[in-house]
C-alpha cells in the first residue's frame, strides 16, 4: 500500500529538468516555421541589420551632398568634391600609407569606395544578398583599420596616434557584425531573405543569399 501511494504521488519537491525544455523546444521550433513566424529573436537581428544598413547609407549620402556632418556642406561628391580624398590623403601611419596617399582622390577609388557604401547599406536595409554585403563590408572596413592602423601608438611624424584600441576598434566590430547578420539570416525577418531565398538563382548559387 505504502508503495502504491509513493508512485502515484502528484505533490512534493522536484529538482527542475534540464532536458524537458530541449525536448519541447524541437515541436515549437517545428510548428513556428510550418506557421511561417519568427522568433523574437529574428526581430532584435533584424532591427540591428537595418541599423547597420544606415550606417553605411548615411555615410554615402552625407559624402555624396554635404550635409555638413562629416562632410562639409558644398564639399559633397555632387560638388565635386571627393569622397576619398580627405580620408586618404590623410593617412600618416601604417604599411600601406604610401598607397593610399597614390589612391586618394582618384576617380576609380571615389567610385569604388560610393558604390560599396550604397550597396552595402542597401542590401542590408532591404536584407538580401547579406553574405554579399558582409564579404564587401568586411574588405570595406579591413583597409579602413588598415588606414587607421590602430596598433600603432605614434604617427609617421612621431607624435601621438591617439589610438584608444590596438586590435578591438570599432572597424573590427562592425566587420564582426556584418558578418553575424549573415550568418543567422536576419533579412528574413523585415527583409527580403525569405523571398530572395525562393528565388532559383539563389537557391543555385547558396553565396547569393
Amino acid at each position: 500500500m505504502a508503495v502504491h501511494q509513493s508512485t502515484h504521488r502528484s505533490s512534493g519537491f522536484h529538482l527542475p529538468s534540464f532536458r524537458s525544455p530541449r525536448a519541447v523546444s524541437a515541436p515549437e521550433t517545428a510548428v513556428s516555421v510550418e506557421a511561417g513566424t519568427l522568433p523574437a529573436r529574428a526581430y532584435v537581428f533584424a532591427s540591428a541589420r537595418v541599423r547597420m544598413g544606415f550606417v553605411f547609407l548615411w555615410a554615402f549620402l552625407d559624402k555624396t551632398f554635404g550635409f555638413g556632418y562629416a562632410t562639409a556642406s558644398g564639399k559633397g561628391w555632387v560638388d565635386g568634391g571627393s569622397p576619398t580624398e580627405g580620408f586618404l590623403g590623410h593617412v600618416a601611419v601604417g604599411p600601406m600609407e604610401s598607397t593610399f596617399h597614390a589612391w586618394a582622390g582618384a576617380a576609380w577609388t571615389d567610385w569604388l569606395f560610393m558604390l560599396g557604401l550604397l550597396g552595402i547599406g542597401l542590401a542590408l536595409t532591404a536584407g538580401g544578398a547579406l553574405r554579399l554585403a558582409a564579404l564587401a563590408g568586411t574588405g570595406m572596413k579591413a583597409l579602413m583599420w588598415v588606414a587607421e592602423w590602430p596598433p600603432a601608438k605614434h604617427l609617421s611624424d612621431g607624435s601621438a596616434s591617439m589610438s584608444t584600441n590596438p586590435f578591438a576598434d570599432y572597424h573590427v566590430v562592425y566587420a564582426v557584425v556584418l558578418i553575424a547578420l549573415a550568418a543567422v539570416s536576419a533579412g528574413d525577418a523585415l527583409g527580403l531573405g525569405r523571398w530572395g531565398a525562393r528565388l532559383p538563382i539563389v537557391r543555385d548559387h547558396a553565396w547569393l543569399r
